[in-house]
């Protein structure tokens, strides 16, 4: 199993919920030898560690962020809940009406619209992106390990502002991710819900050994064509990004090919564009001396106001309010 840092924006989302419950966090970090500043990546297997302790000392697996605790023990069940489903729709639409008994609040919903498996959340009240994040990785880590694929997203929807300083949701989740939307929603292909479950009794208590540190490297999408595109993209500045004939030609293959094979990942060249172009906004952003026309043109706009109709639909907020 392939281990990856944890950024310590995430690190400090999770320890967030500590003081609320009268806990400092400092000596619960010393205590799994962990870095007491709280402000240090870690691995996912410190990570895992990190969270089972959260839940252990709080009562609560999902970090205080839902209408009740889940209580310790509730992933476990989610786990077993899910098992004995033929393939993956009913699996999931268990373990969503399972999370919605535990949680009470958020409630997630499994719809197919145009060929893809979108999962809605309502909330009754406004939550964090952490909140959302949490869920999905819950959710979407014990499905890929269900059917033991990584299942590629299509694009990740919330309905709240951008975190400060959480460039790291794009990487995170391999997908286009947009705040501030109508909707909190997560989408991929829904082909994948006809995959057969492919797992017994014996691989789950396997798989809870190295939970919840699994479901983190399980849900990252960090291989494929997309990767392979997303790299050659982080390399080169927009500019000088190739048109989608020269990429295909680049990878030796043909047009028809180098689509088919993004689309089976849920990609797009158009998609990975866009997710590229609004991390470089946000890194630009904080140098002072770049002017908003500036980073229009840097990022490919031929004029300021695409890029701020660009920047709002990432965000859901205009490039000045992003300014440090």
């Amino acid at each position: 199993m392939e281990d990856r840092p944890i950024t310590p924006g995430f690190v400090a989302d999770a320890l967030s919920c500590l003081p609320l419950a009268g806990i400092a966090p400092a000596p619960l970090l010393a205590r799994l030898g962990l870095p007491e500043d709280g402000a240090s990546p870690l691995s996912t297997t410190e990570y895992g560690r990190l969270w089972t302790e959260i839940a252990r000392v709080t009562g609560d697996e999902f970090f205080g962020l839902a209408a009740r605790p889940m209580r310790p023990g509730s992933f476990a069940l989610l786990c077993h809940a899910s098992l004995g489903s033929e393939t993956l729709a009913p699996a999931l639409r268990r373990a969503i009406a399972f999370l919605a008994v535990v949680l009470d609040d958020p409630r997630g919903e499994l719809t197919i619209r145009d060929g893809l498996a979108v999962i809605e959340l309502t909330t009754a009240e406004p939550r964090s992106a952490f909140a959302y994040r949490t869920y999905w990785l819950i959710l979407m880590g014990v499905a890929c390990w269900l059917i033991g694929r990584r299942i590629p997203l299509r694009q990740v929807s919330f309905a709240c502002p951008a975190p400060p300083q959480r460039e790291d949701y794009q990487s995170f989740f391999g997908a286009p991710v947009l705040f501030g939307q109508p909707v909190t929603s997560l989408s991929f292909e829904a082909t994948w819900l006809r995959l057969p479950v492919n797992r017994d009794e014996a691989a789950l208590q396997r798989f809870l050994r190295g939970a919840p540190g699994n479901i983190l490297v399980r849900y990252r999408e960090d291989g494929g064509m997309a990767a392979r595109v997303r790299h050659l993209l982080a390399s080169q500045a927009p500019a000088d990004w190739p048109d989608f004939p020269e990429l295909a030609r680049s990878f030796g293959m043909s047009t028809a090919t180098l689509r088919r094979r993004l689309h089976a990942e849920g990609q797009s060249f158009a998609a990975l564009k866009d997710a590229r172009r609004a991390t470089l906004a946000r890194q630009f952003l904080q140098e002072a001396s770049l002017s908003v026309a500036d980073i229009a043109t840097e990022l490919g706009y031929s004029e300021p106001s695409a890029f701020y109709r660009a920047f709002r639909k990432w965000t859901g907020g205009s490039p000045a309010a992003s300014r440090p």
